[in-house]
């Protein structure tokens, strides 16, 4: 690797095991494993508390006393502070070494997660959430981290099966349990959840990974310009890009103001990190084929992942009128089919070429997103039942497989940097994807809207009829005054066309998620064959 890449990463960065590796370079220690198990456990937490949130959100709204337009800050705060601290992870793991930084962030994850219980108001959650999500953000790299540097190859499947339990398992089974604990033990109970795991996972990481100095005076070396640059510019980004669609995008002062600063401080951010002698992020491993077309896939594939996570909970809950556990339940189902088929991908990705089995996956989870574009107002639980599990198994299928693809051609002392870059770049096209797909359901809600009721008008017989229908109805059931009873009736028919047009909205936005999905496939087969880890396969 040329010089222009930045300076490699030292000695002490690298997580190691109490032990030594074991003679055979092939088999990991089982101390290393369950090192690596523990970090697993961390980066699942982490990724969970993204969505546990989701099918609860009304509510935690309605237990601190916010409205329904602010209580989407609850989630905002937590990505801000996850999305800033995944570049910073290679940096800080550096200084204060990759034991301190685990076993300490993790330390605080849980506390702050205790913390969000005993908010009352508005300010303080969103405060208590953006530290609990900076300080569980490393979890996710760190994890990612372990495979790549202390799992000797042919292993390392197997890791990224575990990792891609992680990413895809919990966000599909985050809402399931918030529901469940919000219906029968109230929204607080979803903040304890992460005490038990996270102690468990520091206690084994304390005697499984080895101490290592500090190395403080990297603290002098430090691109503090672009750290900077980076936090406000990401976190005003991640600012718009969940509040636009609410705010009316760039016809809201606010928005714009946001919008101007962030496109300020990521263009610095990028210029600084190309020139500088030392940067922040080394942006320049982007240029590696394999590592560049292989991060454009997972920004497709944390599109639709975060983004399909997003809009099955918003349809059962604004269409079908789902509580959060009943939300919960459906979602399910598309992530306890992965318990059983991820552990079996290790051994895929020796016989077969990682490209088509991320492939196959992705088609797979497109196929399960087109399955929902005809979507009528029955259309609820037991309709997506197969869809779900579709996309279940296309998602057992593509993390794994495509983070081979990227990382296996990374050489083991930039695989702290590119993990990084790989899991920052998933979560902002999930930050993206979940702006985009609120923006067109909305956009394509008010389009429906507009055609239907071009049809529905006084003019018609069919309607006529139906609005005589249904005042009889109300009249039948405690409207006496007939005016009354048939103004009623106007206002249902209005419902009723408002809820058909927002279901054919759903409908056009999970069309954009398959294309999206398409186009993660394309991708996939643009990288270039990797050796197939273990001996099998292509090579």
């Amino acid at each position: 690797m040329s010089n222009s890449l930045s300076i490699s990463t030292p000695a002490p960065a690298t997580p190691a095991a109490t032990p030594e590796r074991v003679a055979d370079p092939n088999r990991a220690s089982a101390t290393i494993w369950v090192a690596v198990f523990a970090a697993m456990i961390g980066a699942f937490m982490a990724i969970l508390n993204i969505q546990i949130t989701n099918a609860s959100l009304l509510n935690i709204e309605g237990g601190i006393g916010t409205g329904v337009d602010n209580g989407s800050w609850i989630s905002t705060s937590y990505l801000i502070g996850e999305i800033i601290v995944i570049p910073l992870t290679d940096y800080l793991s550096r200084v204060f070494s990759f034991r301190n930084i685990m076993l300490s962030f993790a330390t605080l994850f849980a506390a702050f997660s205790v913390a969000c219980a005993f908010t009352h108001d508005l300010p303080s959650m969103i405060a208590m959430r953006g530290l609990q999500g900076f300080f569980g953000g490393v979890l996710i790299p760190m994890a990612f981290t372990l495979v790549f540097t202390r799992l000797p190859k042919g292993q390392q499947p197997i890791g990224l099966a575990m990792f891609s339990l992680a990413v895809t398992f919990a966000p599909a089974i985050g809402p399931t349990i918030g529901g469940y604990l919000t219906e029968n033990y109230g929204w607080q109970t979803i903040f304890f959840v992460n005490v038990l795991p996270t102690a468990v996972m520091v206690t084994t990481l304390f005697f499984t990974l080895e101490r290592q100095p500090l190395n403080l005076g990297l603290l002098r070396e430090g691109d503090w310009f672009g750290i900077a640059t980076m936090a406000v510019g990401l976190a005003s980004l991640q600012a718009v890009l969940e509040e636009g669609n609410k705010d009316d995008w760039f016809g809201s002062p606010f928005i714009l103001r946001l919008a101007i600063i962030s496109a300020i401080s990521l263009s610095l951010f990028i210029t600084n990190e190309l020139v500088v002698e030392k940067p922040l992020l080394r942006l320049r491993l982007l240029t590696q084929w394999n590592f560049g077309v292989g991060t454009i896939a997972a920004v497709f594939l944390g599109f639709a992942l975060f983004g399909s996570v997003y809009l099955l909970p918003a349809y059962l809950g604004q269409v079908q009128g789902y509580n959060a556990e009943q939300i919960g339940n459906v979602l399910a189902w598309t992530g306890l089919p992965q318990l059983l088929l991820i552990p079996l991908v290790p051994k895929l990705m020796q016989r077969f070429d990682a490209r088509y089995i991320a492939t196959i996956g992705l088609l797979l989870f497109a196929t399960s997103s087109f399955m929902n574009i005809m979507m009528s107002l029955d259309y609820s639980g037991d309709q997506l039942l197969m869809p779900n599990i579709v996309r279940a198994v296309g998602q057992a299928l593509t993390l794994a497989p495509i983070s081979a693809l990227s990382l296996g051609s990374v050489a083991p002392q930039d695989a702290p940097a590119a993990s990084g870059i790989s899991n920052m770049m998933r979560n902002l096209g999930g930050a993206i994807g979940t702006a985009v797909l609120a923006t067109i359901v909305t956009k394509r809600e008010q389009f429906h809207s507009n055609i239907i009721g071009q049809s529905v008008t006084l003019g018609r017989e069919e309607v006529r009829t139906r609005i005589a229908q249904m005042t009889d109805y109300f009249i039948a059931h405690g409207v006496p005054d007939p005016n009354a009873a048939r103004e009623q009736a106007i206002i249902a028919l209005g419902k009723t066309v408002k809820r058909q047009a927002l279901v054919m909205g759903y409908s056009d936005t999970f069309a954009v998620i398959g294309v999206v999905l398409v186009l993660a496939a394309i991708a996939v087969l643009l990288t270039r064959r990797v050796k197939a880890a273990g001996g099998g396969g292509a090579h």
